[in-house]
């Protein structure tokens, strides 16, 4: 599969009274077509920011791109003007926001919206992009939907405004769908019933999705590959059988062992103790040792070097360094 999105060495930071956060620092990662890519992790890691960061959404100021490229079929979004960016956003690069009811705008109906977006971006009489919207409603499942166009958001659901948003972001076949949290205020009836509109959708149109979240029964569900992030960082990527069944950041085996789980019968839940740094000022070394309990000297005062396990699979941790590997094994035997 080709690449769609390459994201390369992003950093974000933004300016507060108390001095600069670093929310984003160094993430890489690539997009390939037809695929899902989750990023997970704790709230305040840096998933949104990332994903707000794609779309350039976040304000020049406090916010601010303050290095690295993201290249979209060879032209790095980065240096885009504002003109020029708006041309990509909607049409090539879409997003799904986090509570359907405030992407919508409760004062015109959800025909206006979803036909606003297709004039803004393509050559075409609005009878036409009616024609569009309702045939977006109807592949999303919302039924009898030319009576539908005529009405306004709290008159569905949030199941039903959930596709609502799917539709609209859908709607000029962009070619990267970006999700941020798109199941989180929905019950879990509906929010299986979206992510299996997910997976139709993505059957039908091959869009690439990157999907923002802190589920990981979601991930599970729809995740081609997933990168786990902490701290502003990705600390681990690799595809979802590799991240589920063989975990090698001491992060990402506290992520899974925090999850319920119905195969294991009086198992306990076992929290991550402490709390993640403050990026303010970020750790030197790895941003995790506070939290970990195999935590050795040079992880608080150098970052670990990147790891290939696999094709795909990539961790950042100085367990894996073979100094270490052998002092396990010492202490072990």
């Amino acid at each position: 599969m080709g690449k769609v999105l390459q994201v390369n060495d992003l950093h974000v930071s933004f300016a507060t009274y108390g001095g600069e956060v670093k929310a984003v620092r160094g993430v890489t990662f690539d997009l390939h077509k037809g695929e899902t890519l989750a990023i997970v992790g704790e709230s305040g890691c840096g998933k949104s920011v990332t994903s707000q960061s794609i779309m350039r959404l976040i304000p020049n100021s406090p916010g601010k791109i303050t290095g690295g490229s993201i290249v979209f079929h060879g032209k790095d979004l980065v240096k885009l003007t504002e003109p020029q960016m708006r041309k990509v956003r909607g049409a090539d690069i879409s997003m799904i926001f986090q509570d359907p009811m405030t992407a919508l705008n409760p004062t015109i109906t959800v025909g206006e919206q979803i036909i606003e977006g297709i004039i803004q971006h393509e050559n075409i009489s609005k009878e036409e992009a009616k024609k569009a919207a309702i045939d977006m409603l109807t592949l999303v499942g919302i039924p009898s939907p030319e009576e539908r166009l005529k009405q306004y958001p709290h008159q569905f659901s949030g199941g039903m405004r959930q596709r609502i948003v799917i539709a609209m972001s859908l709607v000029c076949q962009p070619e990267v769908l970006i999700a941020d949290e798109p199941t989180t205020a929905l019950d879990v009836t509906i929010q299986a019933q979206i992510l299996e509109l997910f997976k139709e959708v993505q059957s039908k149109t091959g869009v690439s999705i990157i999907l923002i979240t802190h589920d990981l029964g979601v991930v599970a569900q729809v995740a081609d590959r997933i990168a786990v992030m902490y701290a502003g960082k990705i600390v681990e990527q690799g595809n979802r059988r590799e991240i589920f069944y063989n975990p090698q950041h001491p992060y990402t085996k506290g992520l899974l062992k925090s999850v319920p789980r119905l195969d294991l019968d009086g198992e306990e839940l076992t929290p991550i103790a402490g709390s993640p740094p403050d990026l303010f000022s970020p750790p030197v070394g790895c941003p995790f040792v506070a939290r970990c309990d195999k935590a050795m000297e040079v992880c608080d005062r150098v970052y670990p070097l990147k790891t290939q396990l696999t094709n795909e699979h990539y961790v950042d941790c100085w367990l894996q360094d073979e100094r270490a590997k052998n002092m396990l094994l010492s202490t072990t035997s």
